[in-house]
């Protein structure tokens, strides 16, 4: 099972970050003690949203199209 996710910054509401993961637990907890480079700066986190896939093809594609322009449009006006 595959995670796609969204996440966002409770210090700065207007930064969100979205992933694929395996364990969403494990995954903020590494957003949140520094672990990702990115996300770093923006700490602490929150799980906004996210979706379960079975298909590891399917999660990909989506976490794909969620960092897209159009998927970006997507997630702010349906995920958020």
């Amino acid at each position: 099972m595959k995670f796609v996710y969204t996440i966002q910054s409770t210090e700065n509401q207007e930064q969100y970050y979205t992933g694929l993961t395996k364990d969403i637990e494990h995954r903020l907890a590494d957003h949140n003690s520094g672990k990702s480079p990115y996300t770093s700066k923006y700490r602490p986190w929150k799980i906004i949203s996210y979706t379960a896939f079975e298909d590891d093809e399917k999660a990909q594609a989506f976490e794909k199209y969620l960092k897209s322009g159009s998927g970006r449009a997507f997630s702010k006006k349906h995920l958020r």
